[in-house]
């Protein structure tokens, strides 16, 4: 049974109309012609948060309006302006502000015969109780009026205040509905720095296999909007703690109980390395898929070490970026971002190397990828930066600390003033390529690969500085290899 609770509680509605007026128009034609509509949801939530002194974004770039108003109704009160009809036969239609920013109305609805992922039946109601009721979680169920007064039938204020995440009503059959709202108690736990009613919690455990019947695409969007978070490792400790993280990343499973030297790694197995390196990337990374490389960076070392019969982790790069790839494709990452994520695995341990390589390695090896003067230089070579972000959440979840990684930040600077001296690859090949080595009588195949890295290597590293020097060095290098085939 949902009812209304009375309570003073405000949100600064005028901080929200400042930023989307066109929201404000909508409450007010649609309560003029005699419906009610409130705003609802995350505008709600992070208002309250503002309101009671929290870091949040508020207003929000986007805001939800539902309404006691029917689709047929709300189309007849806009219809001077553009509406999309993206789901009205949930009762869903989304209008287009003059400035051509879309705005969600939905229809108060109750939902029922779920599958575990979506409602099969949907009916349009009169009632804000009906439409709150079927909700997950008490503090996403939380409406304002149109003067900004907060309506809470789920007791969502007092769950907000005491940071306490709980699924409305009875939690099996909210979990039961959506199988998905598991991973966003989760999400919404970290949000809020809260806790999970054990109630809620203890649902979720019993619920944990059912995960495995919902669309990669899902989970990834989920996944994705922990790792944006501050707090993610919360996050990733819960999901262990749940019994979710194993229908999530079953391959993170493997590093409980793999001992690493204790000399390196005081902190513990390779499970737990793993989530203190992204406690430490909470600090300072945002991007949700340089985190989920920090999560996964160490993925290969269990197989790494059954293949090398115990003695070591050797090759653990390459088979983390191998396991990689395949978590990517399950979870339907975009080839740009699985990408990255190999990348960034692959060479985690590689760019430990970096002060020890010539000078022109490290050149190819810190500009690879995007390139733009006019950027700064952390976005100007992305891959590399984000190369750095892995290795300081690495060694700073390890023994190493500071001196495993602040040797290299150092190399890093000389070697960027040493590129925006002699430039990157693209001006090595403007200054000769295989074309050249071709009408010096090079044929095309292997030796005229190894001969141009050479030759580039050498322009990186700033020994060759014009294209007549890259010329008569390719000359040069073209008779000691005629002469030592001579000689046999």
């Amino acid at each position: 049974m949902v009812t209304r609770m009375e309570n003073r509680e405000q949100i600064d509605i005028r901080a929200v109309f400042a930023r989307h007026p066109f929201a404000e128009q909508i409450l007010e034609r649609l309560t003029a012609a005699g419906h009610e509509a409130v705003l609802i949801g995350g505008v709600v939530r992070d208002g309250l948060r503002s309101r009671w002194g929290e870091r949040v974004e508020y207003p929000p770039a986007d805001v939800d309006i539902a309404t006691s108003a029917l689709p047929q109704e709300i189309r007849k009160l806009f219809a001077g302006h553009p509406i999309v009809a993206v789901g009205e036969e949930f009762g869903v239609i989304v209008i287009v502000s003059p400035d051509g920013r879309p705005y969600e109305v939905a229809t108060y609805r109750v939902e029922g015969d779920y599958d575990g992922r979506w409602p099969a039946r949907v009916e349009l109601v009169r009632d804000l109780a009906g439409d709150v009721a079927r909700r997950d979680l008490t503090i996403n169920g939380l409406a304002a009026t149109a003067g900004g007064r907060i309506l809470d039938l789920v007791g969502g204020v007092s769950d907000l205040r005491d940071r306490r995440i709980r699924a409305i009503g009875d939690p099996n059959v909210r979990f039961g509905e959506d199988y998905l709202r598991m991973l966003r108690a989760v999400r919404f736990t970290c949000q809020i720095e809260g806790e999970l009613d054990p109630e809620t919690a203890a649902s979720i455990s019993r619920h944990a296999p059912k995960l495995d019947l919902i669309s990669g695409e899902r989970i990834r969007d989920e996944l994705l909007r922990i790792l944006a978070l501050p707090r993610s490792a919360q996050g990733i400790r819960l999901l262990d703690q749940l019994g979710l993280l194993s229908r999530v990343l079953l391959e993170l499973e493997a590093g409980k109980g793999v001992a690493q030297p204790e000399t390196y790694h005081p902190e513990g197995d390779v499970f737990e390395h793993t989530l203190e390196a992204v406690r430490v990337a909470d600090a300072f990374i945002r991007d949700p898929i340089v985190k989920l490389a920090v999560l996964l960076h160490d993925v290969g070392k269990p197989q790494a070490l059954a293949r090398n019969d115990g003695a070591n982790m050797g090759g653990h790069c390459a088979l983390g970026a191998w396991q990689a790839g395949r978590i990517a494709r399950r979870l339907r990452l975009s080839r740009a971002d699985a990408g990255r994520l190999t990348f960034l695995i692959k060479n985690h341990m590689r760019i430990a190397d970096f002060p020890e390589m010539g000078r022109g390695k490290q050149v190819l090896f810190m500009t690879t990828g995007e390139d733009s003067a006019a950027l700064p230089l952390c976005r100007r070579y992305p891959r590399f930066f984000e190369l750095l972000q892995v290795l300081v959440a690495d060694c700073e979840a390890s023994a190493h600390r500071a001196s495993g990684w602040q040797p290299i930040l150092e190399e890093t600077l000389r070697v960027a003033l040493h590129v925006e001296r002699v430039g990157n690859l693209e001006r090595a090949r403007s200054l000769i390529d295989g074309r050249d080595l071709g009408a010096l009588g090079l044929p095309d195949g292997p030796a005229m690969g190894q001969l141009l890295a050479t030759l580039h290597d050498r322009i990186l590293a700033g020994e060759i500085s014009s294209r007549v020097e890259a010329l008569a060095a390719a000359q040069s290098l073209l008779r000691g290899v005629q002469g030592t085939q001579d000689s046999r």
